[in-house]
């Protein structure tokens, strides 16, 4: 389930990037022979005046065919006013940052979207509501309950030993209910990824250094309520947390490159298909919302590294238009092909490095 997620993620933010591309390039006049949705193998197509909308069999995004992206293909076609090359820096950069933009935008409306829903967020348990949820925030390695096989993102459902029960279910009663029976089988039911479960948990002593004698399982435990706020207030907030995102995310990416010049980058903290894939599931354990917020997230990151001035991403090519405004003429098509494959062998390597990360990770 979490990779079928990871793919909808994924397609979806790939496609909203791309249609920012087609919706200017057609807005200024440029040529758009193809909007494909997924790549290739073609699966189906229509043709709508000059532009043919393909539906193709690999999930993974979409594409964009501008005409006149490439400057030789351009040069001897009768059409060439209405190529890519032949419009002004501004109209290129315009198209060029337009897939950017609506990576932020949809961003924004995610999160706009989740403050209006509501955010699960932690409460005091004297304001819960009757929807709040018991979740298991952390669990600690070795300890009962991760010998027994709690997973952090349950949802507790009960707490029983034999006849007894706890009947109120927040984080008080459940550490009191614990307490009060070291070193006694406790029956524990939780909900977790669709399925409910009861495992047996034994509390011990010794766990916690300031109180060892305190019976534990080992469990970080938090209450989880939906806070929901008015359209206004959530239109606000949705803007201040795009903005700290943004900023957040910039600092972060910018230090990494900074590490990497020094040969000094960690990439633990990095995470690429595979890690993005338990990133998702993880997200999705907390519902729809967290699921949203993490997509936010996504969405900000791509806009951001699609903005380094690196070939073979938009940035490169923003800066190729910089570099022909300054010298007055345009920069041979052998060098800006030759750069782009560079830059794109490297995003490949870096991929590569970046997704054996993960699975030295996994193992």
């Amino acid at each position: 389930m979490s990779v079928i997620l990871f793919f909808v993620v994924i397609f979806v933010l790939v496609l909203v990037h791309e249609f920012g591309h087609f919706w200017v390039a057609k807005k200024t006049g440029m040529r758009v022979d193809e909007f494909g949705i997924g790549f290739p193998p073609k699966v189906a197509s229509i043709k709508k005046g000059e532009t043919e909308y393909s539906f193709n069999l690999l999930p993974i995004g979409g594409f964009v065919k501008i005409f006149g992206e490439d400057a030789l293909e351009a040069e001897a076609s009768p059409d060439r006013d209405r190529s890519f090359i032949a419009k002004s820096p501004l109209q290129q950069s315009m198209v060029l940052i337009a897939g950017v933009m609506m990576n932020m935008m949809f961003a924004w409306f995610l999160f706009v979207l989740v403050f209006a829903i509501g955010i699960p967020t932690v409460v005091d348990e004297t304001k819960a509501t009757s929807e709040a949820r018991l979740i298991v925030s952390e669990v600690i390695a070795d300890s009962p309950a991760a010998q027994a096989g709690l997973p952090r993102g349950a949802v507790i459902t009960g707490l029983t030993a034999g006849d007894e029960s706890d009947q109120i279910l927040n984080v008080s009663s459940f550490q009191a209910f614990t307490e009060d029976r070291p070193d006694q089988s406790l029956n524990v039911s939780y909900t977790y990824n669709g399925e409910q479960k009861t495992i047996p948990i034994t509390p011990a002593t010794g766990l916690v250094s300031e109180t060892p004698d305190r019976a534990v399982m080992g469990v970080g435990l938090a209450m989880i309520d939906v806070v929901s706020k008015p359209f206004h207030i959530a239109f606000i907030e949705g803007s201040k947390q795009t903005f700290n995102t943004l900023i957040a995310v910039t600092v972060g990416i910018s230090k990494l490159l900074y590490d990497a010049f020094l040969f000094q980058a960690d990439l633990s903290g990095v995470a690429g298909p595979v890690g993005i894939v338990g990133l998702v599931e993880e997200a999705s354990q907390f519902g729809l919302t967290s699921l949203l917020l993490f997509t936010a997230l996504i969405s900000v990151n791509l806009a951001v590294i699609n903005l380094l001035p690196f070939p073979a991403l938009d940035g490169g090519r923003l800066l190729f238009v910089l570099i022909e405004v300054i010298k007055g003429s345009p920069i041979k098509p052998i060098w800006v092909a030759r750069l782009n494959t560079i830059g794109f062998v490297l995003l490949i390597l870096l991929m590569v490095a970046v997704t054996w990360s993960d699975i030295a990770k996994l193992i």
